[in-house]
Protein backbone atom coordinates (compact mmCIF):
# COMPACT_ATOMS: atom_id res chain seq x y z
CA UNK A 1 0.00 0.00 0.00
CA UNK A 2 2.75 2.09 0.46
CA UNK A 3 4.47 1.82 -3.39
CA UNK A 4 2.07 5.47 -3.93
CA UNK A 5 4.53 7.88 -3.53
CA UNK A 6 3.89 10.81 -6.37
CA UNK A 7 1.53 13.93 -5.12
CA UNK A 8 0.34 14.75 -9.19
CA UNK A 9 0.49 12.54 -12.35
CA UNK A 10 1.41 14.82 -14.51
CA UNK A 11 4.19 12.77 -15.64
CA UNK A 12 1.67 10.40 -16.83
CA UNK A 13 -1.24 12.20 -18.47
CA UNK A 14 -1.43 15.31 -20.65
CA UNK A 15 -1.56 18.76 -19.06
CA UNK A 16 -4.67 20.94 -19.38
CA UNK A 17 -4.55 22.75 -22.62
CA UNK A 18 -2.73 19.79 -24.21
CA UNK A 19 -2.95 16.72 -25.99
CA UNK A 20 -5.57 13.92 -24.51
CA UNK A 21 -4.24 11.14 -26.42
CA UNK A 22 -7.89 9.81 -26.61
CA UNK A 23 -10.28 9.84 -28.99
CA UNK A 24 -12.32 12.11 -30.11
CA UNK A 25 -15.65 10.54 -28.97
CA UNK A 26 -14.09 9.34 -25.88
CA UNK A 27 -12.48 12.43 -24.93
CA UNK A 28 -13.71 14.58 -21.60
CA UNK A 29 -13.99 18.08 -21.21
CA UNK A 30 -12.79 19.70 -17.72
CA UNK A 31 -15.01 21.41 -15.52
CA UNK A 32 -13.62 25.51 -15.17
CA UNK A 33 -12.25 25.93 -12.36
CA UNK A 34 -11.12 29.51 -12.55
CA UNK A 35 -7.62 28.81 -12.36
CA UNK A 36 -5.12 29.84 -14.58
CA UNK A 37 -4.27 27.03 -17.59
CA UNK A 38 -0.98 26.66 -17.24
CA UNK A 39 0.96 26.93 -14.06
CA UNK A 40 4.02 29.17 -14.00
CA UNK A 41 7.60 26.96 -13.66
CA UNK A 42 9.57 27.93 -10.71
CA UNK A 43 13.36 27.60 -12.19
CA UNK A 44 15.53 25.47 -9.98
CA UNK A 45 19.32 27.20 -9.32
CA UNK A 46 21.78 25.36 -10.36
CA UNK A 47 25.42 24.74 -9.46
CA UNK A 48 26.69 23.55 -6.63
CA UNK A 49 25.70 24.06 -3.13
CA UNK A 50 27.93 25.91 -0.55
CA UNK A 51 29.23 24.17 2.61
CA UNK A 52 27.40 25.05 5.48
CA UNK A 53 28.84 27.84 6.87
CA UNK A 54 28.19 26.44 10.40
CA UNK A 55 31.18 23.80 9.54
CA UNK A 56 34.97 24.06 11.32
CA UNK A 57 36.64 25.24 8.83
CA UNK A 58 40.96 24.20 8.74
CA UNK A 59 43.20 26.06 6.41
CA UNK A 60 45.47 24.27 4.71
CA UNK A 61 47.93 26.49 3.42
CA UNK A 62 50.09 26.33 0.37
CA UNK A 63 52.92 28.82 -0.54
CA UNK A 64 55.50 28.78 -3.37
CA UNK A 65 59.44 28.25 -2.74
CA UNK A 66 61.32 31.07 -1.57
CA UNK A 67 62.98 31.17 -5.60
CA UNK A 68 59.39 31.44 -7.26
CA UNK A 69 58.57 34.36 -5.48
CA UNK A 70 61.23 36.15 -7.38
CA UNK A 71 59.95 38.70 -10.16
CA UNK A 72 60.55 36.42 -13.58
CA UNK A 73 60.65 39.81 -15.49
CA UNK A 74 62.79 42.21 -12.86
CA UNK A 75 64.27 39.73 -10.40
CA UNK A 76 62.93 41.39 -7.22
CA UNK A 77 60.93 39.69 -4.56
CA UNK A 78 57.49 39.94 -4.75
CA UNK A 79 55.05 40.65 -2.37
CA UNK A 80 51.58 38.47 -1.57
CA UNK A 81 48.76 40.48 -2.37
CA UNK A 82 45.61 37.95 -1.62
CA UNK A 83 44.97 34.49 -1.73
CA UNK A 84 42.30 32.18 -3.96
CA UNK A 85 40.35 29.64 -1.12
CA UNK A 86 38.87 26.55 -2.66
CA UNK A 87 36.35 24.39 -0.36
CA UNK A 88 36.21 20.36 0.20
CA UNK A 89 34.46 18.84 1.98
CA UNK A 90 36.32 16.29 4.68
CA UNK A 91 35.15 13.66 6.35
CA UNK A 92 36.88 12.06 9.64
CA UNK A 93 35.59 8.46 11.12
CA UNK A 94 38.01 7.53 13.80
CA UNK A 95 37.39 5.85 16.99
CA UNK A 96 38.74 6.37 20.25
CA UNK A 97 39.21 5.25 24.09
CA UNK A 98 37.41 7.09 26.54
CA UNK A 99 39.26 6.69 30.16
CA UNK A 100 37.13 7.55 32.77
CA UNK A 101 39.14 7.85 35.38
CA UNK A 102 37.70 8.45 39.08
CA UNK A 103 39.63 9.72 42.03
CA UNK A 104 40.11 8.05 45.04
CA UNK A 105 40.64 10.15 48.87
CA UNK A 106 41.75 8.53 51.81
CA UNK A 107 43.02 10.63 54.94
CA UNK A 108 46.31 9.69 56.47
CA UNK A 109 45.65 11.47 59.59
CA UNK A 110 42.79 8.62 60.63
CA UNK A 111 45.83 6.24 58.94
CA UNK A 112 48.13 7.49 61.67
CA UNK A 113 45.89 7.42 64.24
CA UNK A 114 44.28 3.91 63.72
CA UNK A 115 41.11 4.99 62.91
CA UNK A 116 39.14 3.50 60.20
CA UNK A 117 37.56 5.60 57.68
CA UNK A 118 36.44 4.46 53.95
CA UNK A 119 38.12 5.56 51.34
CA UNK A 120 35.88 8.30 49.10
CA UNK A 121 35.87 7.64 45.32
CA UNK A 122 34.53 10.56 43.02
CA UNK A 123 31.53 9.85 41.08
CA UNK A 124 30.83 9.48 37.17
CA UNK A 125 27.32 10.15 35.46
CA UNK A 126 25.31 7.38 35.25
CA UNK A 127 25.64 5.26 32.22
CA UNK A 128 22.77 4.33 29.87
CA UNK A 129 23.99 0.56 29.92
CA UNK A 130 25.75 0.09 33.12
CA UNK A 131 28.34 -2.67 32.14
CA UNK A 132 29.48 -1.94 28.49
CA UNK A 133 31.71 -0.09 26.94
CA UNK A 134 29.36 1.97 24.99
CA UNK A 135 28.66 5.30 26.09
CA UNK A 136 25.76 7.49 25.04
CA UNK A 137 27.58 8.22 21.49
CA UNK A 138 28.19 5.01 20.20
CA UNK A 139 24.61 3.74 21.19
CA UNK A 140 23.36 6.33 19.21
CA UNK A 141 25.89 5.73 16.45
CA UNK A 142 24.77 2.38 16.05
CA UNK A 143 20.77 2.94 16.71
CA UNK A 144 21.36 4.87 13.69
CA UNK A 145 23.43 3.20 11.60
CA UNK A 146 20.75 -0.09 11.94
CA UNK A 147 17.62 2.33 11.55
CA UNK A 148 18.18 5.31 9.76
CA UNK A 149 20.85 4.39 7.13
CA UNK A 150 19.32 0.35 7.35
CA UNK A 151 22.82 -1.31 8.05
CA UNK A 152 22.15 -4.47 9.35
CA UNK A 153 23.97 -5.60 12.73
CA UNK A 154 26.28 -7.84 11.00
CA UNK A 155 27.70 -5.57 8.59
CA UNK A 156 27.91 -2.94 11.38
CA UNK A 157 30.09 -5.35 13.36
CA UNK A 158 32.38 -5.73 9.92
CA UNK A 159 32.43 -2.30 10.23
CA UNK A 160 34.06 -2.21 13.74
CA UNK A 161 36.09 -5.28 12.51
CA UNK A 162 37.49 -3.26 9.99
CA UNK A 163 38.67 -0.52 11.61
CA UNK A 164 40.35 -2.82 14.44
CA UNK A 165 37.57 -2.39 17.21
CA UNK A 166 36.22 -6.10 17.67
CA UNK A 167 33.11 -5.64 18.52
CA UNK A 168 30.43 -9.08 18.66
CA UNK A 169 27.15 -9.26 16.88
CA UNK A 170 25.64 -10.24 20.68
CA UNK A 171 27.63 -7.19 21.61
CA UNK A 172 25.74 -4.62 19.24
CA UNK A 173 22.43 -6.77 19.85
CA UNK A 174 22.44 -5.45 23.32
CA UNK A 175 23.54 -2.44 22.93
CA UNK A 176 20.12 -2.27 20.61
CA UNK A 177 17.77 -3.69 22.93
CA UNK A 178 18.47 -2.51 26.04
CA UNK A 179 18.93 1.13 24.91
CA UNK A 180 15.25 0.14 23.86
CA UNK A 181 14.21 -1.35 26.88
CA UNK A 182 15.79 1.12 29.46
CA UNK A 183 15.43 4.14 27.93
CA UNK A 184 13.83 4.85 24.49
CA UNK A 185 10.65 2.64 25.42
CA UNK A 186 9.82 5.32 27.71
CA UNK A 187 10.14 8.38 25.15
CA UNK A 188 8.12 6.44 22.44
CA UNK A 189 5.23 5.97 25.30
CA UNK A 190 5.63 9.95 26.22
CA UNK A 191 5.31 10.56 22.17
CA UNK A 192 2.59 8.30 21.78
CA UNK A 193 -0.12 9.99 24.42
CA UNK A 194 0.92 13.36 22.76
CA UNK A 195 0.60 11.99 19.32
CA UNK A 196 -3.15 11.45 20.21
CA UNK A 197 -3.78 14.81 21.68
CA UNK A 198 -3.21 16.20 18.14
CA UNK A 199 -5.88 17.28 15.84
CA UNK A 200 -4.97 14.86 12.72
CA UNK A 201 -3.01 12.01 12.34
CA UNK A 202 -1.60 10.02 9.14
CA UNK A 203 -1.55 6.04 9.40
CA UNK A 204 -0.22 3.24 7.07
CA UNK A 205 0.82 -0.24 7.20
CA UNK A 206 3.07 -2.03 5.33
CA UNK A 207 4.36 -5.92 5.15
CA UNK A 208 7.72 -6.52 6.36
CA UNK A 209 9.59 -10.66 7.12
CA UNK A 210 11.67 -10.96 10.18
CA UNK A 211 14.23 -13.15 10.29
CA UNK A 212 15.00 -15.77 13.01
CA UNK A 213 11.20 -14.50 15.15
CA UNK A 214 10.87 -17.00 17.81
CA UNK A 215 8.13 -19.64 17.07
CA UNK A 216 7.45 -18.16 13.37
CA UNK A 217 8.92 -18.99 9.46
CA UNK A 218 11.83 -16.49 8.05
CA UNK A 219 8.50 -16.48 5.43
CA UNK A 220 6.01 -15.22 7.47
CA UNK A 221 4.19 -11.93 6.60
CA UNK A 222 4.43 -9.59 9.58
CA UNK A 223 3.84 -5.81 9.17
CA UNK A 224 5.03 -2.49 10.18
CA UNK A 225 2.64 0.37 11.18
CA UNK A 226 3.38 4.20 11.08
CA UNK A 227 1.53 6.86 12.45
CA UNK A 228 2.22 10.67 11.73
CA UNK A 229 1.20 13.89 13.30
CA UNK A 230 -0.43 16.58 10.47
CA UNK A 231 1.71 18.74 8.48
CA UNK A 232 0.76 22.15 10.55
CA UNK A 233 1.67 20.18 13.97
CA UNK A 234 3.68 22.28 16.10
CA UNK A 235 5.84 19.15 17.26
CA UNK A 236 5.65 16.79 14.19
CA UNK A 237 5.78 13.18 15.42
CA UNK A 238 6.31 9.90 13.89
CA UNK A 239 5.98 6.79 15.32
CA UNK A 240 6.39 3.11 14.14
CA UNK A 241 5.10 -0.21 15.66
CA UNK A 242 5.94 -3.51 15.01
CA UNK A 243 3.06 -6.17 14.34
CA UNK A 244 3.19 -10.11 13.40
CA UNK A 245 -0.16 -9.57 12.11
CA UNK A 246 -2.42 -7.20 9.95
CA UNK A 247 -6.14 -6.94 12.36
CA UNK A 248 -7.78 -4.24 13.55
CA UNK A 249 -6.98 -4.20 16.78
CA UNK A 250 -3.41 -2.90 16.47
CA UNK A 251 -4.79 0.45 15.27
CA UNK A 252 -7.23 0.57 18.35
CA UNK A 253 -4.86 -0.41 20.70
CA UNK A 254 -2.28 2.08 19.47
CA UNK A 255 -5.02 5.19 19.29
CA UNK A 256 -7.47 4.22 21.92
CA UNK A 257 -10.52 6.23 21.59
CA UNK A 258 -9.10 8.69 19.67
CA UNK A 259 -11.80 11.63 18.48
CA UNK A 260 -9.64 13.40 15.60
CA UNK A 261 -8.83 13.28 12.14
CA UNK A 262 -7.67 9.99 10.52
CA UNK A 263 -5.97 10.51 7.23
CA UNK A 264 -5.02 6.38 5.91
CA UNK A 265 -5.75 4.42 2.61
CA UNK A 266 -9.20 1.69 2.07
CA UNK A 267 -8.03 -0.49 4.30
CA UNK A 268 -11.03 -1.79 6.46
CA UNK A 269 -9.44 -2.27 9.57
CA UNK A 270 -8.86 1.74 10.59
CA UNK A 271 -12.44 2.75 9.89
CA UNK A 272 -12.68 1.15 12.77
CA UNK A 273 -11.84 3.82 14.95
CA UNK A 274 -15.41 4.42 15.74
CA UNK A 275 -14.70 8.23 17.11
CA UNK A 276 -12.66 9.42 14.47
CA UNK A 277 -13.28 11.28 11.21
CA UNK A 278 -11.84 9.24 8.26
CA UNK A 279 -9.84 10.36 4.82
CA UNK A 280 -9.31 8.69 2.07
CA UNK A 281 -5.86 8.66 0.43
CA UNK A 282 -6.21 10.55 -2.99
CA UNK A 283 -3.00 9.67 -3.87
CA UNK A 284 -3.67 5.99 -3.73
CA UNK A 285 -6.61 6.56 -5.81
CA UNK A 286 -4.61 8.15 -8.53
CA UNK A 287 -1.57 5.24 -8.66
CA UNK A 288 -4.58 2.64 -9.27
CA UNK A 289 -5.25 4.60 -12.57
CA UNK A 290 -1.60 4.80 -13.14
CA UNK A 291 -1.50 1.02 -13.40
CA UNK A 292 -4.57 1.16 -15.64
CA UNK A 293 -2.70 3.02 -17.74
CA UNK A 294 0.51 1.59 -18.25
CA UNK A 295 -1.73 -2.11 -18.58
CA UNK A 296 -3.22 -0.70 -21.45
CA UNK A 297 -1.46 -1.60 -25.10
CA UNK A 298 -2.89 1.85 -26.95
CA UNK A 299 -2.75 4.07 -23.91
CA UNK A 300 -4.85 7.00 -23.15
CA UNK A 301 -8.41 5.80 -22.65
CA UNK A 302 -10.68 6.20 -19.63
CA UNK A 303 -7.30 5.91 -17.28
CA UNK A 304 -5.52 8.81 -18.92
CA UNK A 305 -9.00 10.79 -18.67
CA UNK A 306 -9.12 10.15 -15.46
CA UNK A 307 -5.40 11.47 -14.44
CA UNK A 308 -6.46 14.33 -15.86
CA UNK A 309 -8.95 15.08 -13.31
CA UNK A 310 -6.29 13.94 -10.55
CA UNK A 311 -3.71 16.66 -11.78
CA UNK A 312 -6.61 19.36 -11.87
CA UNK A 313 -7.47 18.65 -8.10
CA UNK A 314 -3.55 18.77 -7.27
CA UNK A 315 -3.16 21.68 -9.07
CA UNK A 316 -5.99 23.48 -6.84
CA UNK A 317 -4.32 22.11 -3.82
CA UNK A 318 -1.02 23.30 -5.10
CA UNK A 319 -2.37 26.88 -5.65
CA UNK A 320 -4.59 26.65 -1.99
CA UNK A 321 -1.02 26.24 -0.37
CA UNK A 322 -0.17 29.26 -2.20
CA UNK A 323 -2.95 31.33 -1.35
CA UNK A 324 -2.81 33.71 1.66
CA UNK A 325 -6.07 33.92 4.22
CA UNK A 326 -8.42 37.13 3.20
CA UNK A 327 -9.37 39.47 5.71
CA UNK A 328 -10.04 37.52 9.45
CA UNK A 329 -9.37 34.25 7.41
CA UNK A 330 -7.56 31.34 9.08
CA UNK A 331 -5.14 29.03 6.64
CA UNK A 332 -7.59 26.09 7.59
CA UNK A 333 -10.53 28.61 6.33
CA UNK A 334 -8.60 29.83 3.14
CA UNK A 335 -8.21 26.22 2.21
CA UNK A 336 -11.97 25.03 2.55
CA UNK A 337 -13.06 28.15 0.61
CA UNK A 338 -10.58 27.37 -2.37
CA UNK A 339 -11.80 23.29 -2.42
CA UNK A 340 -14.98 24.55 -2.19
CA UNK A 341 -14.69 27.04 -5.25
CA UNK A 342 -12.46 24.51 -7.45
CA UNK A 343 -12.13 21.45 -6.21
CA UNK A 344 -15.88 20.71 -5.83
CA UNK A 345 -16.88 20.72 -9.69
CA UNK A 346 -13.62 18.81 -10.25
CA UNK A 347 -14.85 16.00 -8.16
CA UNK A 348 -18.48 16.14 -9.31
CA UNK A 349 -17.21 15.93 -12.93
CA UNK A 350 -14.55 13.04 -12.13
CA UNK A 351 -17.74 11.37 -10.06
CA UNK A 352 -20.08 11.44 -13.29
CA UNK A 353 -17.24 10.10 -15.66
CA UNK A 354 -16.50 6.99 -13.20
CA UNK A 355 -20.26 6.16 -12.74
CA UNK A 356 -20.71 5.98 -16.59
CA UNK A 357 -17.45 3.95 -16.95
CA UNK A 358 -18.14 1.53 -14.26
CA UNK A 359 -20.42 -0.73 -15.89
CA UNK A 360 -18.53 -1.28 -18.75
CA UNK A 361 -15.31 -2.41 -17.38
CA UNK A 362 -13.88 -5.73 -16.44
CA UNK A 363 -13.78 -6.31 -12.72
CA UNK A 364 -10.95 -8.33 -12.35
CA UNK A 365 -8.96 -5.39 -14.75
CA UNK A 366 -6.41 -2.78 -13.53
CA UNK A 367 -8.90 -0.33 -14.79
CA UNK A 368 -11.79 -2.31 -12.73
CA UNK A 369 -9.86 -1.95 -9.48
CA UNK A 370 -9.09 1.69 -9.98
CA UNK A 371 -12.23 2.48 -10.59
CA UNK A 372 -14.45 0.32 -8.14
CA UNK A 373 -11.81 1.22 -5.18
CA UNK A 374 -12.40 5.08 -5.93
CA UNK A 375 -16.06 4.85 -6.18
CA UNK A 376 -15.98 2.95 -2.75
CA UNK A 377 -13.77 5.26 -1.33
CA UNK A 378 -15.32 8.05 -2.61
CA UNK A 379 -17.46 10.00 0.57
CA UNK A 380 -13.57 9.58 2.44
CA UNK A 381 -11.77 10.89 -0.58
CA UNK A 382 -14.08 14.05 -0.92
CA UNK A 383 -14.43 14.73 2.70
CA UNK A 384 -11.10 16.99 2.66
CA UNK A 385 -12.89 20.10 0.80
CA UNK A 386 -15.42 20.32 3.76
CA UNK A 387 -12.49 21.16 6.40
CA UNK A 388 -9.35 23.19 5.65
CA UNK A 389 -7.21 21.24 8.21
CA UNK A 390 -8.05 18.28 6.24
CA UNK A 391 -4.74 17.01 3.81
CA UNK A 392 -5.85 15.44 -0.19
CA UNK A 393 -3.74 12.51 0.68
CA UNK A 394 -1.12 10.00 3.00
CA UNK A 395 1.99 11.69 1.26
CA UNK A 396 3.20 13.31 4.12
CA UNK A 397 2.98 9.97 5.84
CA UNK A 398 5.03 8.22 2.77
CA UNK A 399 7.28 11.01 2.25
CA UNK A 400 9.53 10.59 6.08
CA UNK A 401 12.91 9.94 5.87
CA UNK A 402 12.85 6.70 7.15
CA UNK A 403 9.61 5.42 5.23
CA UNK A 404 7.89 2.33 5.54
CA UNK A 405 9.04 1.15 1.85
CA UNK A 406 12.62 1.35 3.14
CA UNK A 407 11.99 -0.94 6.09
CA UNK A 408 10.06 -3.28 3.79
CA UNK A 409 13.10 -3.73 2.08
CA UNK A 410 15.49 -4.23 5.20
CA UNK A 411 14.50 -8.11 6.19
CA UNK A 412 18.02 -8.95 7.17
CA UNK A 413 18.23 -6.28 9.88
Amino acid sequence: MLRCRQRTVSSQSAVEGGDTGCDEADCVDLPNTGLPAKERATGKKRGRKALPENLPRERVEYDLADDEKICPCCRHQMHRMGETVTEQLHVEVKAKVLQNVRFTYACRHCDRTGINTPVVIAPMPKQPLPGSIAPASTLAFALVQKYVDGTPLYRLAQTFERAGVPVSLGALGHWVIGSSEKHLSRIYNALKLRLRSESLIHGDETAVQVLKEKDREAASTSYMWAYRSGEDSDEPIVLFEYQPRRGQIYPQAFLGDYRGIVMSHGYSAWRTLEGATHLGCMAHSTRRFVDALKARKKGSGPPEQALRFFDQLYRVERQANDEKPGGGETQADSMRRFGQQHSVAILNALKERLDIIAPKVLPDSKLGDAVSYTLNQWEYLTRYTEDGRMPIDNNFLLWIPLGLQGISDRRDM
